[in-house]
């Protein structure tokens, strides 16, 4: 298990304990974290899984491939260096500890 915390726009935080090997949407949505909407389900369509993954936890991610840059257009809330879309993010145990912002909305 890995532990993972969610910081909220307002300053509260979300904490979740769930496996590797699934995408940070995934273990979010399974954990009724407020402010993962997660629209399209994972399937890259959509920004309503916009987060900000910050240092030391973003040099453990993979490049975000260009349709997830794209795809950030479209975002809600302003994307920032540090954005992602917590669909294309795969959890491993080495970010077990994690923090994640959360934007003010998804939509």
């Amino acid at each position: 298990m890995i532990s993972i915390r969610f910081l909220n726009a307002d300053g509260t935080v979300q904490a979740i304990q769930t496996e590797p090997g699934q995408s940070l949407m995934k273990a979010a949505v399974d954990a009724n974290i407020q402010g993962i909407e997660a629209d399209c389900g994972g399937s890259l369509t959509c920004a309503t899984c916009h987060v900000m993954i910050g240092a030391p936890w973003a040099a453990m991610l993979s490049a975000p491939v260009p349709d997830e840059i794209d795809m950030l257009d479209f975002a809600s809330s302003p994307v920032e260096t540090d954005s992602r879309l917590s669909c294309q993010v795969k959890l491993t145990p080495e970010m077990d500890g994690m923090e994640v912002r959360l934007p003010a909305s998804q939509h």
